[in-house]
């Protein structure tokens, strides 16, 4: 047995004992949920994304492209093309906007409600998989200090960091993150 003075397996000069620290700690399971959602998502031929954008337009009906790319840190010509993929599925469409003809409000289908339910659905296992170690109560209390964090860091709420980096065309619709493109 280790004395409990002893650094982990990996544990840099100077980390405390008992373990990897927090900012450790939540990187480690946020790259984990995250590609766990991916792969989850791949089932749906879905990619983080596409169920971004489709929560938005359930939220947000008839909101434009702009303000959608705005919504999820993402550039408006990368937005683009995943708005592409989902209308060719049948999921979302854009219509003229009635007061200025230049721009497009995008829309949910029935298609696309269907899909958002699925992906709620999706979310729900997702998240009683990864919180499976957590009580109710232990849940509840690790989703306000989660909170508090991501307030304090400035991150836009119920926004993944990660969409800024997603563009369209390089990656099939299957493709998770870290996986090559089909």
């Amino acid at each position: 047995m280790k004395p409990s003075n002893e650094r982990p397996l990996g544990a840099p000069r100077g980390a405390p004992p008992g373990g990897p620290p927090a900012a450790f700690l939540l990187a480690q399971v946020g790259a984990h949920a995250a590609s766990q959602f991916a792969v989850r998502l791949a089932a749906l031929e879905l990619v983080p994304p596409h169920a971004g954008i489709l929560r938005i337009l359930g939220a947000q009906p008839a909101i434009t492209q702009q303000a959608l790319a705005g919504a999820l840190a993402m550039q408006p010509s990368r937005l683009v093309a995943l708005v592409d993929e989902l209308e060719a599925r049948g999921l979302v469409e854009r219509r003229e906007n009635p007061d200025d003809r230049r721009r497009y409000e995008l829309h949910l289908r029935a298609k696309g409600r269907a899909m958002l339910e699925a992906v709620g659905r999706l979310g729900r296992e997702h998240q009683q998989a990864m919180l499976a170690a957590l009580n109710e109560d232990e849940q509840r209390q690790l989703a306000g200090l989660l909170r508090r964090v991501a307030d304090q860091q400035g991150l836009a709420p119920g926004v993944h960091p990660g969409y800024a980096r997603w563009g369209g065309g390089h990656r099939g619709m299957c493709d998770a993150p870290g996986e090559p493109a089909t």
